[in-house]
């Protein structure tokens, strides 16, 4: 529709000379006036565009004005077209009723009685001009809005796209750097296990060479002297060995302790002859417990294991040597991060080089060492960690470059007096004198271990009866052998292990009694306990055996009459 349109005057006077002399007044006035002929073609030129209507009421007397009330129906919001029609003065009650439905009809109405002056009638025609121009610039301003509407409705739209793209794109960064961090930790992971396996291989290739060299010497040597150098020099690797075992067990939290009151000053004071012999010639040890040092309730061995670690770390850290001192003191009422109440606090102080920021900030982690490949496992400060944890404590450490380090244990305090047995690895056992203590139904499916056990419990006076798996033995169980305790370890091949088989044992012969042994302990010390079977942790020495067994049987009073029973 065109702009010039918008601004025209419409004239509807078909009677008389009204039309031609009103058109000719306004275009005088610099109006566009158009006079139309017809109702018909007045509703057309509205339709394309138009300021205002000039009427004359007698050029709509008889006509349809059904076009023309429905194109004023039709008008958009901000339109109201302002009509002016020109009346005259008869007041008869019919003309005046009809003159009040076209007020209705064409309802934005400006009434000029005839005569009219020609001024008059200019003015009111501008007037209803400028009333429909605003109405121009309301539409404008509505259609300025709606533009704005679908422009920021449209930005609305590129900025949502522009943030899922984002979006799309950060979840992809993230899924990278989760892939990225995942196989750093992998890495990790492989270079953690290559770190320990070469530090553990290390370790039990030395004990394996002791114990393979001295059985391999055993049979070479006919002097008594010399075998029994041999014999005590794998006596005590096998006991390094299974110290390697519990510092990944400490490490992993998985070793089971035994803790009990214990005389911190005793107990490690009794260590010097171990010190000094871990230790080189020009590393100095010095104890410093006052004599009101409080007991703590910890495993005595344990504490030692980590004494002893904790020592060897300090004169590694010495190549020069020096001073290690042990230390301890009361903390009545400590209060720290992890723990709070009556603690000790035992210190492993050097004067060796100490450590830097970078690497105290990993000294606990898992098989992290600064020792060369073989020289170390990196599970000694592991092991100290896991130790003081599990005895609910804590570890702390302070170190300093080129001032030493102090490697601090809290350790809680008992209030129980402490045993005055020592706990230290006595090496000149006395082996039990053999005799007759009965039969025991061995299930072990591994030979080797099997043949040892078995000369051992005959060393113990037990006649030995051995099954591979549990199937076996209870097998052996159904065929009617007299048997006074089963000892089996809980791996074993073929679906039941030996806890199972405790269990399916006490359903078909409750009178006999179940001694359970394995290497990892913990992997069924649950299922046992609550079955009330003992577990014999590998390795063992042969009193420590005995006396497992010697328990294993008195817990159980069997009835003599049921003992040799063949019911299973």
């Amino acid at each position: 529709m065109s702009a010039d349109r918008d601004h025209r005057v419409l004239i509807f006077a078909p009677i008389g000379r009204d039309g031609a002399a009103s058109a000719e007044l306004f275009r005088n006035s610099n109006l566009d006036a158009i006079s139309c002929r017809s109702l018909p073609e007045l509703v057309s030129e509205m339709t394309s565009g138009v300021g205002t209507v000039f009427l004359a009421e007698e050029g709509l007397f008889g006509r349809d004005t059904t076009p023309l009330a429905q194109w004023i129906e039709r008008q958009p919001p901000w339109s109201d077209l302002p009509f002016v029609v020109l009346t005259s003065h008869r007041e008869q009650p019919a003309v005046v009723a009809w003159r009040r439905s076209i007020v209705e009809l064409l309802r934005n109405v400006s009434l000029l009685e005839r005569p009219v002056q020609p001024i008059t009638l200019t003015s009111a025609i501008q007037s209803a001009m400028r009333a429909r121009r605003r109405q121009y610039e309301i539409r404008a301003l509505l259609a300025a809005r709606e533009q704005t509407a679908q422009e920021l409705e449209q930005l609305v739209v590129e900025r949502t796209r522009e943030l899922e793209e984002a979006n799309t794109q950060l979840r992809l960064e993230m899924e990278e750097r989760a892939r990225v961090e995942e196989t750093l930790r992998q890495a990790q992971k492989i270079e953690a296990i290559g770190q320990l396996t070469g530090g553990v291989a290390h370790d039990f290739n030395n004990l394996l060479m002791v114990i393979s060299g001295g059985l391999d010497m055993l049979d070479r040597q006919t002097d008594p002297n010399r075998r029994r150098r041999l014999m005590e020099g794998m006596i005590q690797a096998a006991q390094r060995g299974a110290s390697l075992t519990r510092q990944l067990l400490a490490f992993s939290r998985r070793q089971k302790l035994r803790p009990q009151p214990v005389d911190v000053a005793a107990q490690i004071g009794g260590m010097r002859e171990l010190l000094d012999r871990s230790l080189r010639g020009d590393v100095h040890v010095e104890f410093d417990f006052p004599d009101s040092l409080w007991p703590v309730e910890v495993d005595p061995g344990e504490l030692e294991l980590v004494m002893l670690n904790l020592a060897v770390n300090a004169r590694d850290a010495m190549p020069n040597g020096g001073t290690i001192v042990v230390r301890g003191e009361n903390l009545p009422g400590f209060n720290g991060e992890q723990i709070a109440g009556d603690y000790v606090r035992l210190s492993v102080i050097d004067t060796g080089v100490g450590m830097s920021p970078e690497i105290l900030a990993r000294v606990f982690e898992p098989f992290f060492t600064t020792k060369d490949v073989g020289k170390g496992s990196g599970l000694g400060l592991a092991q100290v960690h896991g130790f003081a944890t599990q005895s609910r404590g804590t570890v702390r450490i302070r170190s300093e470059v080129g001032r030493g380090t102090s490697i601090e244990l809290y350790l809680p305090r008992s209030h129980d007096l402490p045993s005055s047995e020592r706990h230290l690895i006595d090496l000149t056992r006395v082996r039990p004198k053999r005799s007759n203590q009965g039969q025991v139904l061995l299930v072990e499916d591994d030979d080797e271990v099997a043949a040892l056990v078995s000369e051992m419990l005959g060393q113990l006076g037990f006649e030995v009866t051995r099954a591979a798996s549990a199937a076996a033995a209870l097998g052996a169980l159904a065929d009617g052998r007299s048997v006074d305790v089963v000892f089996s370890d809980i791996m074993m091949p073929g679906g039941m292990n030996g806890v199972e088989l405790a269990r399916e044992i006490r359903k078909r012969r409750s009178d006999i009694p179940v001694l359970l042994t394995s290497g990892y302990a913990e992997a069924s010390a649950h299922d046992a306990h609550a079955a009330g079977i003992q577990i014999l942790a590998k390795p063992y020495h042969i009193d420590e055996l005995a006396a497992a067994l010697s328990a294993a049987r008195s817990s159980l009073q069997p009835d003599a009459g049921s003992k040799r029973s063949n019911s299973c």
